[in-house]
């Protein structure tokens, strides 16, 4: 074993923080792991390795800078980085080099962390070309996207931190196909300057990690105040479940993931109660997808100028409206979605989160693209914040992950109950 290293027998984001190992064992440790796995994973496009290294030590004999000291992180490549370049997964952006860093990642790097690499996207974070990368548990599967890469290099255990995106399900759905926790904020809460666009009014930040204590810190670094202090006196949780109206596409693994989940919360003293949620949300998705690409079609006008001949046909749709998205269309979906947030938010109000499916299922074969988002489009278009836990499979021996939501600006309260929610899951 080279100078530097250690065998880490914890995660690696949990040992740093505890001062089992330093920044500079660390980074050798996500370095050794990506060797080991990336061939197969696919989910790395570049790495920092030298500077990170450089970075780490000087973690390593300074101060505490925040909540993230000496985290090595990986960066979704659809954020602009300083000193690696920024591609998109797109032909159109080969070797381009951002003269700064996108705000999420300066943010990071201020609490500490340690860019360590950009991962893999599907191409401009939207419906365009897939990248290569594999399920860390199972190549012939996919991770899911667009965060493809963040999922599966967190899942996979080749980085403890990855910043994300979600438009619809591009978060909470990698997250849970690869067995990772994640979060996504109340849409605003965290900058998007430097980050390519598809829905501004849809787009957030999000970010997958090992374990709910990253997603916490990660939470703090970039802006929202989540000093969760562990109390002697157990909180009494108060869970609503919430089916969603598109739970006829949950599988046998998420519904037996739900059921457990439930008997895991009532039998450590929690309340748990069906809630209906608030009528009219049937055609949240729909509306969900017309401010998708209703949007989506002014996000690209630039590089279809420039070159639609290397655009993927995806893409190219979104640009000459293949969907036939009207201003009736556009107007109906701004207004009927506006119309439910403060509906869902006065729902939610009297509960600590509502528990609902994360995924249909397992995540499906490659071949057969990202799978769906069924479970995240509605809460993305309501702005809600939402985690991700892992702890359950499918047949295949696959992650399954549960969602947890909450009210828009209850992002401190959803994470919390979150870690609550994890430790009854990994105490099983």
């Amino acid at each position: 074993m080279k100078p530097g290293r250690k065998q880490i027998t914890t995660r690696i984001g949990r040992a740093i923080l505890s001062g089992e190992i330093s920044s500079e064992q660390a980074v050798n440790a996500c370095l050794e792991r990506i060797e080991q796995q990336n061939r197969r994973t696919k989910s790395f496009v570049s790495l920092n390795q030298e500077q990170a290294l450089a970075d780490a030590r000087e973690r390593d004999n300074e101060p505490s800078r925040g909540p993230l000291h000496g985290v090595p992180f990986a960066v979704k490549d659809v954020f602009d980085t300083a000193d690696l370049p920024t591609e998109f997964n797109s032909p159109l952006y080969k070797g381009f080099q951002p003269s700064k860093d996108a705000a999420a990642v300066a943010l990071l790097r201020a609490a500490g962390a340690v860019f360590l690499g950009k991962v893999a996207t599907v191409e401009f974070a939207s419906v365009g070309a897939l990248p290569a990368t594999r399920n860390p548990h199972n190549p012939k599967f996919t991770p899911g996207g667009s965060s493809a890469g963040s999922g599966a290099a967190v899942g996979g255990g080749e980085v403890p931190l990855a910043l994300a995106t979600q438009t619809g399900g591009s978060t909470i759905r990698p997250a849970s196909f690869c067995g990772a926790a994640a979060f996504k904020p109340t849409w605003g809460r965290v900058p998007v300057e430097g980050m390519k666009p598809f829905a501004p009014s849809l787009d957030t930040v999000g970010w997958i990690a090992e374990d709910c204590d990253l997603l916490i810190r990660t939470a703090r670094a970039l802006g929202i105040e989540t000093k969760i202090e562990d109390d002697a006196t157990p909180i009494r949780l108060r869970i609503g479940f919430y089916e969603t109206p598109y739970f006829a596409e949950a599988e046998k693994e998420t519904r037996d993931a739900l059921d457990e989940t439930v008997i895991l919360l009532e039998s450590a003293g929690h309340r748990v109660e069906r809630v209906p949620g608030p009528p009219g949300a049937e055609r949240l998705n729909e509306w969900q997808n017309i401010l998708m690409h209703g949007e989506g079609r002014a996000s690209y006008l630039a590089e279809n100028a420039r070159d639609p001949f290397l655009l993927h046909p995806g893409v190219l749709g979104v640009v000459s409206n293949q969907l036939g998205i009207s201003h009736d269309d556009m107007r109906e979906a701004y207004d009927r979605i506006s119309a439910l947030r403060p509906e869902f938010d006065a729902a939610m109000e009297a509960y600590d989160a509502w528990l609902t499916p994360a995924v249909p299922g397992e995540a499906p074969k490659f071949e057969l693209g990202n799978g769906l988002a069924s479970f995240n489009r509605l809460f993305t278009a309501l702005h809600l914040p939402c985690a991700a836990l892992p702890g359950f499979s499918g047949p295949h021996g696959l992650p399954v992950g549960i969602q947890l939501v909450a009210r828009r600006f209850d992002d401190r309260r959803l994470l919390q109950t979150a870690r609550i929610v994890e430790k009854l899951i990994n105490a099983v």
